[in-house]
């Protein structure tokens, strides 16, 4: 039997086994080579990401013995393997579900996904992190925004000099350093130590010296703090703070607060054609649009809106800022802040992201947990959940129907008892897990997943919201808002991750980074001051990475000599930050971007024999260009200087002069539509609830100009919608926007990291 239109040989070559290919490939078209001829499959165009498992379809083309190509499409789902340090991503395990070229008949489809479809089961195709997050761009998924997220503005400081934030986790508490008459707060990262004789209070950035009457200052600059206390303090390497500036203020919060410091008066800058402003002499995102002469600001991602820096200060959604922020300018001072503006090409990448799993592979026999508790273990319920959490340890310990799990650097673990022996698990009560809301402190553990075990080896995984980053309509933004009380008994603190007091802003190059209270050397000081205190006053290192600011993987400190003014670094342009940082990822792949590859997790990765699948790697096709796309009713189509043709009758075929005027005009209004749909997909219901919030004579006026802006109701939209021509162009120009901004994306991530200076950066924390 022979399929419809296929050259002879194929019916064959189905039965052949597939070649070794040696070459790892990272670019497509990409080629299975069999004993009778080659199958090209040319990049897949996503459809949906549910955790490690993907669907999709490809256009592919095969031939062989000279006979004439012929193209087609397959649809397929797969797993994937992924590893962000490398920026890499393995489809592997893929299962046909359907397959169409021209004149296909049934009986000769239901062969090739019977046939071919054993010979891609046994194939890999391996391609960047980067071609598959743009590729999902084109995706139609629904973007799922978290309902609990807590959007309480925090308090809001304003400094008009340089100032550092000085957070205690509530009141400051102090326990005894031995061997002294010193004593160390323990609910801060800075060090601030009390003479327990004059009840003097010191704080140092291993550098600079401030001394207070209480903990809750005001704190003076000193030039000679008490010899006794400095010969306690360890030496810090030059590197590890940055003194060559000004000392700066010191502002206390008990509280979650955020500090907005600027280097003198707020210095207001013109902006996106004049309808913003911005403060250029602060690093905090502070803007001003002059159609309503609100106030804006930036922190953990989440925007805030007042009049003026008295407040009152009120939580605005991304997809509901003015227009004018999606004019800022991508390589302008403050271009790194589209990527929290909705619709905007960067919030789209930072969005999808999330979206994508890091795996990993984990060796049963070498992977090990010991959980360590203040007293004996106790538990505190997740109201409406069923399940329970160990409150008096560091680590992440749940009990759910009498049985313990516990989840530690991106690994879960089960036992018969809260004190172990743990194991590694390969079956996890997803049901209730998920259950655990964003109001709670494990809340980040829902994020971490078990996908497939063999009696060796566990496949597990996790998306950026274990590192408590979410997507949020529209775009990422930091912590889930809610304020974790710690845990005291005697000596003993656990802190929780919290979402305020760090200044957290999203870097398109690095990811989270802190601000600019800790660019002076304060935090990192504080940190790595550990050594030879008393008690047990943060978690031990096996479980939460020292104390808290980011849960399993801290935001990262960047260092640019002295308190970063001026919006250059942390939320500056991708242009000025490849001058200023290069590619912060790739100097530091294993500790930011992988969390398996960190110290705590070395000994538990199973090795490459353990998970060898005996795949066979497909060839990339470097001298084909990656043209090719697949319409959703698999019509097959190649975009070819600029004109698009499609496969019919064994030939590329030119579109129609309508046809093409119509593919120009959609090209040049992809992202507008894009926008529009987003807009119009709000829901009607919230919008009417939040207009109702403000002045309603603004309500109607903003109604009113929505109306102009968008006229006709959702239905008539959907209407139209359904008029669109079957060519799909407008698919079709999104797909091939997507695979150039893939192969942007993954060549601007391959910076030599000789290209940056060393005091461009600051190494995290060692147990980061």
């Amino acid at each position: 039997m022979i399929l419809s239109r296929t050259p002879t040989w194929f019916a064959i070559l189905l039965l052949g086994g597939l070649l070794a290919l040696p070459v790892w490939a990272i670019e497509w078209p990409q080629e299975v080579r069999t004993s009778k001829g080659p199958v090209v499959v040319y990049q897949p165009q996503p459809e949906s990401l549910d955790g490690n498992q993907l669907q999709a379809r490809a256009a592919m083309s095969f031939s062989g013995d000279g006979d004439q190509a012929i193209f087609g499409v397959f649809w397929f789902r797969a797993r994937i393997d992924t590893d962000r340090s490398a920026d890499r991503v393995t489809v592997h395990h893929l299962e046909v579900t359907n397959v169409k070229w021209a004149d296909s008949k049934d009986a000769s489809e239901q062969l090739f996904i019977a046939e071919v479809g054993k010979a891609l089961e046994g194939a890999q195709f391996d391609t960047s992190l980067s071609q598959l997050t743009a590729s999902l761009e084109s995706a139609e998924q629904a973007e799922k925004s978290l309902d609990n997220l807590n959007n309480d503005p925090p308090v809001i400081v304003f400094r008009q000099q340089l100032a550092v934030l000085l957070s205690f986790d509530g009141d400051p508490r102090f326990s005894a350093i031995d061997n002294s008459h010193y004593e160390r707060a323990l609910n801060t990262p800075m060090t601030v130590v009390r003479d327990t004789t004059t009840q003097a209070v010191y704080l140092t950035s291993g550098n600079f010296w401030y001394q207070a009457k209480q903990a809750a200052g005001p704190y003076q600059l000193i030039q000679q703090p008490p010899a006794q206390l400095q010969a306690l303090v360890p030496a810090v390497d030059d590197d590890e703070t940055s003194g060559s500036g000004s000392p700066p203020q010191v502002v206390v919060a008990t509280e979650p607060t955020e500090l907005i410091a600027s280097d003198g008066p707020p210095q207001w800058q013109s902006l996106a054609q004049g309808a913003l402003m911005y403060v250029n002499n602060t690093e905090t995102p502070w803007l001003r649009e002059l159609a309503t002469n609100n106030m804006y600001v930036l922190l953990s991602g989440r925007w805030y809106r007042a009049k003026s820096e008295r407040g009152p200060w009120t939580f605005v959604r991304a997809d509901e800022l003015p227009q004018s922020f999606s004019l800022i300018p991508p390589d302008s001072d403050i271009g790194g802040l589209r990527v929290s503006v909705a619709g905007t090409e960067e919030a789209q990448e930072a969005v999808l992201d999330a979206q994508v799993p890091q795996t990993a592979a984990i060796n049963r026999k070498t992977t090990s947990l010991t959980v360590e508790y203040a007293d004996t273990p106790k538990f505190q319920s997740i109201p409406g959940t069923g399940v329970d959490y160990a409150i008096n340890t560091g680590a992440q310990v749940l009990r759910i129907g009498g049985v313990y799990y516990a989840v530690d650097n991106g690994v879960w673990f089960t036992a018969s008892a809260a004190t172990g022996p743990w194991q590694v698990a390969d079956d996890i009560p997803k049901q209730a897990i998920a259950k655990i809301p964003p109001s709670s402190p494990m809340y980040n553990v829902t994020y971490v997943n078990v996908y497939q075990s063999t009696p060796e080896v566990v496949y597990v995984g996790y998306t950026p919201g274990y590192l408590w980053s979410y997507p949020y309509y529209g775009v990422p933004v930091y912590g889930t808002g809610w304020h974790y009380r710690p845990y005291w008994h005697g000596g003993y603190y656990y802190p929780r991750t919290p979402t305020w007091g760090f200044n957290v802003n999203y870097n398109n190059w690095s990811g989270w980074t802190f601000g600019v209270s800790w660019s002076n050397g304060f935090f990192n000081y504080g940190m790595n001051w550990n050594a030879g205190w008393h008690g047990h006053h943060h978690p031990p290192s096996h479980c939460c990475s020292g104390w808290y600011g980011g849960g399993y993987r801290r935001p990262v400190v960047i260092n640019t000599g002295d308190i970063n003014i001026g919006n250059k670094v942390n939320i500056g342009n991708k242009i000025g930050n490849k001058i200023n940082l290069g590619n912060r990822a790739s100097l530091d792949h294993q500790r930011i971007n992988n969390l398996y590859k960190n110290a705590n997790n070395k000994n538990r990765l199973a090795s490459k024999q353990q998970v060898q699948r005996d795949f066979q790697k497909a060839k990339a096709q470097l001298g084909k260009a990656n043209n090719v796309y697949a319409d959703r009713n698999g019509q097959v189509f190649k975009n070819q200087n600029g004109e698009w043709k499609q496969r019919a009758n064994n030939a590329w075929q030119g579109l129609s002069t309508e046809q093409q005027q119509q593919l120009k005009a959609r090209a040049s209004q992809v992202d507008r539509e894009q926008l529009k749909q987003r807009v119009q997909q709000v829901d009607q219901n919230k919008l009417k609830e939040r207009l109702q919030q403000v002045d309603r004579q603004a309500a109607q006026q903003r109604v009113q100009q929505y109306q102009q802006a968008h006229p006709g109701s959702r239905e008539q939209l959907q209407q139209r919608l359904q008029n669109r021509p079957s060519n799909h162009m407008q698919q079709l120009n999104a797909a091939q926007k997507a695979r150039q901004q893939g192969l942007q994306r993954q060549q601007m991530r391959q910076i030599h990291p000789k290209q940056m200076h060393p005091k461009q950066m600051r190494q995290p924390h060692p147990h980061q």
